[in-house]
């Protein structure tokens, strides 16, 4: 098998070296860094850190909160792409430019409004407490931050793909005699599906490791809606640096465990 050799940018060799050395740098070397320090501790010592009651509650929570936000944003980026590229509509450059608000506003500070806005005081959380449901300083409240951040992850990854795909393509199915889902099922889906996978794996990695949006509306109560991240935050405060990494080693293990299948799957259909 032959390399292709780009005719952009000459020098494989040297490309590759910049490139390695600069992932080294910047992602490598912390993170053996961070397994290092971890390995100061015996694997009993290291066993009775993670499996300690408060950090197994506070794991199933992140990862929790974070594949229930990445789902629901599976289905709700995919309508807001389908509809800011399908439809024109009055006022459609504006709800467009608001899909990025998430990226731009400080983490805290969407904390800080999701908070006012769910608690029990706030419009939505008065509302809500009518019908008997908390949404503040719970799970679920911790689910809708994660949801509100992670949003652009999957509209931005659907737009490019649905525009590349010509209105004429569904048309044809249907004068095939394609129903809608069929359609959908047949047509739409392959080609969606890869970039729907990316979307759903970035707005599932971001919210697992999320921390200004959530320590706010989360009330980090030990063992019922305490995050992984503040949990390290917590380790850190007192100086328990051997646990923050424990932590933070078990935080990256389980994340590679759940991400790595699913890019797997990605590029395996993305090669069909």
């Amino acid at each position: 098998m032959s390399l292709r050799i780009s005719p952009v940018i000459p020098g494989f060799g040297l490309t590759l070296g910049y490139t390695l050395v600069y992932l080294s740098l910047l992602v490598l070397i912390p993170l053996g860094a961070m397994f290092v320090h971890a390995s100061q501790l015996t694997w009993a010592q290291f066993w009775e850190v993670i499996s300690a009651p408060r950090v197994l509650a506070a794991l199933k929570l992140s990862f929790g909160t974070a594949l229930v936000a990445a789902l629901l944003n599976g289905v709700i980026g995919t309508l807001l792409a389908w509809v800011l590229v399908r439809y024109p509509f009055p006022g459609r450059k504006i709800i467009d430019a608001m899909i990025d608000l998430p990226f731009a506003l400080p983490t805290a500070v969407a904390g800080i409004a999701l908070t006012a806005l769910y608690a029990p005081a706030g419009s939505v959380g008065q509302l809500a407490g009518e019908f008997g449901l908390k949404i503040a300083y719970t799970p679920l409240g911790i689910a809708l931050a994660l949801t509100f951040i992670t949003l652009p992850f999957v509209v931005r990854t659907l737009q490019p793909v649905l525009a590349d795909i010509p209105r004429e393509v569904e048309e044809a199915a249907a004068c095939l005699g394609a129903s809608p889902w069929q359609a959908f099922r047949h047509v739409l889906l392959p080609a969606l599906l890869p970039a729907w996978l990316t979307g759903f794996g970035l707005a599932f990695a971001r919210g697992i490791g999320e921390y200004g949006s959530v320590i706010f509306i989360a009330g980090n109560m030990p063992g019922k809606t305490e995050i992984l991240p503040l949990l390290i935050m917590v380790k850190l405060d007192q100086y328990d640096y051997t646990g923050a990494t424990s932590i933070g080693v078990l935080m990256l293990v389980v994340a590679f465990v759940l991400l790595l299948p699913l890019n797997l799957l990605q590029r395996r259909i993305a090669i069909r």
